[in-house]
């Protein structure tokens, strides 16, 4: 069986996001897909990601959030059009319509009402038990938890309408903003990450590897350095990918401020100056030729990941690196008749 293949029965099985280190492992625990490499985490991460880079909404697979993939189609049992149907003593039980832990909180949510928050547990027990979601998962509650907070922080970071708010610790609540003052929000956002780009642009070479720098720390990264100038052999900074005090990948990084496409010999001289364990990963405030993204994601060869412009202004702004994060309050009538009981 074809990694990617393995990938999809594992996800369907799951019937849940899951990070690729974990689809390798259940893919490598059932041995439907065998490998010699010695970073087949990484294989099956690139593969995922290239496949939903090429084929759109058409992929089987969609990103949930950064290195996390759930299968796009129904699981097993369901219909093409998602629901499901089981035969029970010669009778059909009535279809259920299967959804995403992020739709499931959202159903439920407004099935309570718009405007009233509820715990993440609770969310979670009523999705399962009205059948919304199906998981194979022991804490499906910390999954969806984790899910609503990734997606709060991605959307606020896109400057993209929010889907649900956080109104006190452990307690979710829909996100109902008026259509005029959401647009100004959104506007406001990508003004603020289009003119961080263009500073990014404008500053040093020297100024750019260290932004990179500060960026990774940001995001995660331990033991991040930024090599000598002149001498790094094709990398600027190095850093040690860490996630949950578990996994620790080592990453080379190349910081490339162009204004136009990044090429693929440059994706190769990375490849070349990557050490022993090491990752690639190339950042610029352009973007990439098709000949680059093809060879980052060659599935015979040291993996290297790619940022252009866009990514990198997003993560700045989500990392806030070099923005600050403004709350305000916002004030609404009651309604009159509420008012007058």
């Amino acid at each position: 069986m074809e990694a990617l293949d393995a990938a999809y029965s594992v996800l369907r099985e799951a019937a849940e996001p899951l990070h690729y280190r974990e689809i390798t492992k259940r893919i490598l625990a059932q041995g439907t897909w065998v490998t010699r490499g010695k970073t087949p985490w990484a294989t099956v991460n690139s593969r995922l990601a290239m496949d939903i880079r090429q084929h759109g909404d058409s992929s089987r697979f969609r990103r949930v959030e950064p290195g996390v993939f759930a299968a796009r189609e129904p699981v097993p049992g369901v219909r093409p059009d998602g629901t499901e149907a089981k035969e029970d003593a010669g009778e059909l039980r009535p279809s259920i319509r299967l959804m995403s832990f992020l739709d499931a909180a959202e159903q439920v949510l407004r099935d309570l009402g718009s405007s009233e928050p509820m715990r993440y547990d609770k969310i979670t027990e009523r999705a399962l038990t009205r059948g919304l979601i199906r998981t194979g998962g022991k804490t499906p509650a910390a999954t969806l938890n984790a899910l609503v907070g990734t997606d709060i922080r991605q959307r606020e970071a896109r400057g993209e309408r929010q889907r649900f708010v956080r109104p006190a610790r452990g307690m979710i609540a829909l996100a109902e903003l008026p259509d005029d003052l959401f647009a100004l929000i959104a506007k406001r956002n990508r003004d603020v990450r289009t003119r961080l780009l263009k500073q990014a642009r404008e500053g040093s070479p020297a100024d750019f590897e260290q932004l990179v720098a500060t960026l990774l720390v940001k995001m995660g990264f331990a033991d991040v350095e930024v090599t000598r100038l002149g001498g790094d052999g094709g990398v600027d900074v190095r850093g040690t990918l860490v996630v949950g005090d578990v996994v620790r990948v080592r990453m080379a990084v190349q910081a490339k401020r162009w204004q136009g496409n990044v090429p693929a010999p440059i994706v190769q001289q990375v490849r070349g100056s990557l050490g022993a364990h090491e990752q690639g990963l190339i950042i610029t405030t352009s973007d990439f030729s098709r000949g680059a993204r093809q060879e980052a994601a060659r599935a015979d060869a040291s993996p290297v990941a790619l940022m252009n412009g866009e990514q990198l202004a997003v993560l700045m702004a989500e990392y806030e690196v070099g923005v600050q994060r403004e709350e305000h309050v916002l004030l609404t009538l009651d309604d009159p008749d509420e008012m007058s009981r």
